[in-house]
């Protein structure tokens, strides 16, 4: 998938690299992992970096209420100063301005929740820090949930579209009705030249949140399904969208591994299951989560292993359940009620997302 280790190459050379991870065969971690004679970049830990974060904050016009905790009164930064280590080797640091130019005149779409929101910012911010002066356009259709920032200077879209379930969510005589089995709106997707997807965190609020009335697969309706089944059953429609109608000569196809919550200290080893996010300031030590593996995690990777078309997974999984303390927690979205331990704060967890997706594309040096 990637260039032998110690291979420079030429912002040329590179972004022709860029177009053979299309259509190459790296579906999960562990495969990656093995391409890369055992440099696996989401098995590691989390090390104190004063150098970090890569960005300020207060200098991005990106950020977003909900997601900027420093401006919303977050007493601590201990939380921006930590860098992801994978084991046994160091992934490059970030560099944005080497990104524009290798994906001068294309664009990266972000497809999913608000996860995918987070990270969208979150890259946004890193790009803008790299070259603070160049220019931008930004556009947002916020009723069809479609933001599109463009860096003019180097013609690189930055595009996130909210869909919460990547399957059809139809909405008839005010009654909402999630088909599991079809796909109505991926026509956006085909535009882009690297679209990364994201859904899961949906799937299993409680009933009262959740965001249809009943589910359909084919002739059949159901109020409700087993919420992990129902979760399978979407994606396998996703992968197959993909496999059928994706040119992967064209357009890189990226995963974005399930984002844990912090709501429940005892995964992590705190007495008490009312223990949350709130006031935590350091990550969980070492490279095992107590907690175990969220319940999607083997359904992500049966299914992206049955694709017949190339898809990579970021296995951001581990790395960011051992950061407990990356939350808004009681400074996030004040519309939010609560404490918000689902999303990160910005500068934090989603730009080591970005940064690995920005290695990705990297010869390795293992």
């Amino acid at each position: 998938m990637h260039l032998p280790f110690g291979i420079h190459c030429n912002n040329v050379f590179r972004f022709l690299i860029t177009l053979v991870v299309a259509v190459s065969s790296c579906f999960v971690s562990e495969v990656c992992s093995s391409m890369l004679n055992g440099c696996n970049m989401f098995q590691g830990s989390w090390v104190y970096d004063e150098s970090y974060p890569l960005y300020d904050s207060s200098k991005c016009p990106f950020v977003g209420g909900g997601f900027d905790c420093q401006r919303n009164g977050r007493p601590d930064k201990s939380y921006l100063k930590y860098r992801w280590s994978p084991t046994g080797f160091k992934i490059p640091r970030f560099d944005g301005k080497d990104f524009l130019n290798i994906y001068k005149g294309k664009t990266i779409m972000f497809v999913g929740d608000s996860l995918s929101y987070n990270q969208w910012r979150s890259f946004s911010c890193m790009l803008h820090a790299a070259v603070p002066n160049m220019k931008y356009n930004i556009t947002s259709a916020q009723r069809g949930g479609v933001y599109h920032l463009n860096f003019t200077n180097y013609k690189v879209s930055l595009v996130y579209i909210r869909n919460r379930f990547l399957v059809d969510l139809v909405v008839k005589n005010s009654e909402r009705t999630l088909k599991i089995d079809t796909i109505s709106r991926g026509d956006a997707w085909k535009k882009a030249d690297v679209v990364i997807f994201n859904t899961w965190h949906w799937w299993i609020h409680a009933k009262k949140l959740q965001p249809w009335d009943k589910i359909q697969e084919g002739n059949m309706t159901y109020k409700d399904l087993d919420r992990v089944v129902a979760f399978e059953k979407g994606l396998i429609t996703w992968s197959q969208w993909i496999d059928k109608n994706i040119n992967h000569q064209t357009t890189q196809v990226y995963y974005l591994g399930i984002s844990p919550s912090h709501y429940n200290g005892t995964e992590w080893g705190s007495p008490g299951k009312k223990t949350t996010c709130a006031n935590q300031t350091t990550p969980t030590a070492g490279s095992v989560y107590p907690g175990g593996q969220i319940s999607g995690q083997p359904v992500v990777r049966k299914v992206l292993h049955k694709m017949t078309s190339s898809v990579y997974l970021l296995d951001v999984t581990l790395l960011s359940q051992l950061r407990k303390d990356g939350h808004p927690s009681h400074y996030g979205n004040k519309e939010h009620k609560g404490v918000d331990c689902s999303h990160w704060c910005n500068a934090g967890v989603p730009d080591t997302w970005n940064h690995l997706f920005y290695a990705s594309i990297l010869p390795r040096h293992c």
